[in-house]
């Protein structure tokens, strides 16, 4: 899902890493070849991060070999050029040759009996240009992300390995997407910040050991739980990466925003219609149309704060004096209006969870059209038909919740029954080691010359948008105001996007070459030009421009309102 303007150069796909060196041969004499050979192996010439030909199958089965990685299993294998396609797809651009490294960094046998070890994947291109890319994970982690493929936040960025990025995965240090990980003390180490350490620097080693250089620039970019990985560098490996793109930033994921999800399900069930048996549906507390409704009355309040009435509402800030209040039925409820306790459910969902005490347990969450979006039903209600929920706030967050979150772990929780005076204090422990939003100062990360990029849905049901500006607002407090802070740091919001991707919106767009274009030419991103899909049901082929926090996208006053042309980064 490329722009066009972000395309690189690729060679052809017949080419291989013997072409280059043939064509040396026929235009040099053999001195003079036998330097450039020498150059190239020693890494000379590399600076311009153009595409560097060091790679072969006889290179990539060689490697685990010559690796030298202590406590490191390591398998390598070689994909030809021209017969594979990004992610498997069955039509697009072929990937160039390149080597696939699957390594096991310390395998052992946990408390529990069963076995761990940090596993990644590592894919090294014939056609190196200088760059190394670590992809962030997701949810409970436990898998090898494809490292054809690019950041869960970058969907519009062209398969980085396609360009010459060297990328890897890691699956944090256990298999499988259960959380019953927790279970062994080292695997909870692992999936903090342990995995993720060992795997870069495991990745850098073999880069070395391939290339005969270290990489010239590295990067990460990750969105969710990547996005809590992303921070994680920053702070407590803050010289590993030049740039790092922060999406959806599960900042507060074990003491913030597993708690709101557990006040979203208990708010949402107990207006939820009840089955034969009494039990109740969460998936029926708002219907579909209920939700386009809430959506549509959002609109109607907010969207013309940007210049133009076009089902996007850029200024966000304006949306909050929305009231679904003005919703409510006068008498029996109706697909035009809500029942009392549907607006009051709203309400304290989208105030945020509070203790006894009235203490905020964690932000709220924005109005924003993208509610009635699938991507918002599939965390908060599901679509379960029945009285056992299929709500991504109960499958996933749950089973993070009692296998990890709590210490010790309570596999019999009920969620229902939640305490929010006393439960947060069983978060407490594992929050210090897993979350990152304490952390508001950056000094080490800011102080190496790092760039941070944050991305981040207006309708994302798990982590709120909220929390982003709160923790950026407060990054700029303590560095000098936002005007100073910019200069390492931005904020970009993304209205109608939901977690990741999805919504009413501009959700595709090229991070990974906005995060390139700042490090290595000095161009601070002002704005991300995104676009709408043309699959999609909303803007098919619409494009806006993504601003950087505090600006938002103002309609000129004239020009199509499908094309980001027409729109200016502005002030409130």
């Amino acid at each position: 899902m490329p722009f066009d303007h972000a395309r690189r150069a690729l060679p052809p796909a017949s080419a291989t890493a013997t072409a280059p060196i043939a064509r040396l041969r026929r235009n040099i004499g053999p001195a003079a070849l036998a330097m450039a050979l020498l150059m190239a192996a020693c890494g000379g010439g590399h600076g311009d991060a153009q595409a560097q030909p060091v790679s072969s199958a006889a290179a990539c089965a060689a490697l685990p070999s010559k690796a030298g990685l202590a406590a490191t299993t390591l398998v390598a294998s070689y994909v030809e050029a021209g017969t594979k396609r990004p992610g498997g797809a069955a039509t697009g651009a072929f990937l160039p040759g390149h080597c696939v490294v699957t390594g096991s960094i310390h395998p052992r046998v946990g408390v529990d009996g069963k076995n761990y070890a940090i596993g990644f994947q590592l894919s090294l291109p014939d056609q190196w240009n200088g760059r190394f890319l670590f992809i962030g994970g997701g949810g409970n982690d436990g898998i090898l992300r494809d490292t054809s493929l690019s950041s869960s936040i970058s969907g519009g960025t062209p398969s980085p390995l396609g360009q010459g990025f060297a990328v890897v995965s890691t699956d944090a240090g256990h298999s499988g997407t259960s959380a019953s990980f927790g279970a062994d003390p080292q695997a909870r180490i692992d999936h903090a910040y342990n995995s993720y350490d060992k795997t870069a620097v495991a990745s850098k080693s073999l880069i070395s050991a391939l290339y005969g250089r270290k990489p010239d620039r590295s990067y990460f970019s990750g969105c969710s739980g990547g996005g809590r990985q992303a921070m994680m560098f920053s702070q407590r490996f803050p010289d590993y990466f030049d740039g790092i793109t922060a999406g959806a930033p599960a900042m507060r994921v074990s003491s913030g925003a597993t708690v709101a999800a557990m006040w979203n399900t208990i708010q949402f069930t107990a207006i939820a219609p009840q089955d034969a048996g009494g039990k109740r549906i969460l998936s029926k507390a708002l219907s579909n149309s209920d939700l386009k409704l809430v959506a549509n009355a959002v609109n109607a309040t907010c969207d013309a704060a940007d210049g133009v009435v076009d089902g996007l509402a850029q200024n966000f800030s304006a949306c909050k004096a929305f009231d679904p209040a003005t919703l409510q039925c006068s008498g029996e409820k109706t697909d035009s209006c809500l029942s009392s306790a549907q607006v009051g459910a709203l309400k304290k969902v989208f105030a945020g969870p509070r203790n006894s005490a009235g203490t905020a347990l964690y932000t709220g969450q924005p109005w924003d059209a993208g509610l009635g979006a699938p991507g918002w039903r599939s965390w908060t209600l599901g679509n379960s038909s029945t009285a056992t929920p299929d709500a991504r706030y109960v499958t996933l967050m749950v089973d993070a919740l009692i296998n990890e979150f709590f210490t010790p772990p309570d596999l019999t929780f009920n969620p229902l029954t939640f305490n929010f005076d006393t439960d947060p204090s069983r978060m407490a422990a594992y929050s210090a080691i897993y979350d990152t939003y304490a952390d508001d100062k950056l000094a080490a990360y800011q102080q190496r010359g790092g760039k941070l990029l944050f991305i981040h849905g207006m309708s994302d049901p798990i982590f709120s948008a909220f929390d982003t500006i709160d923790y950026y607002e407060r990054l700029a407090a303590n560095n000098g105001g936002v005007a100073a802070t910019q200069g390492f740091a931005r904020a970009f919001m993304v209205p109608g996007m939901n977690h990741c991707s999805g919504g009413p919106a501009t959700d595709n767009f090229d991070s990974v070459q906005a995060m390139v274009d700042w490090v290595e030419k000095g161009i601070a991103p002002d704005s991300i030009i995104a676009k709408a899909l043309p699959s999609s049901t909303d803007f098919p082929h619409r494009t806006r421009p993504l601003c950087a926090y505090p600006k938002f996208a103002r309609y000129k006053g004239s020009g199509s309102v499908e094309e980001a042309s027409s729109f200016v980064c502005a002030a409130e």
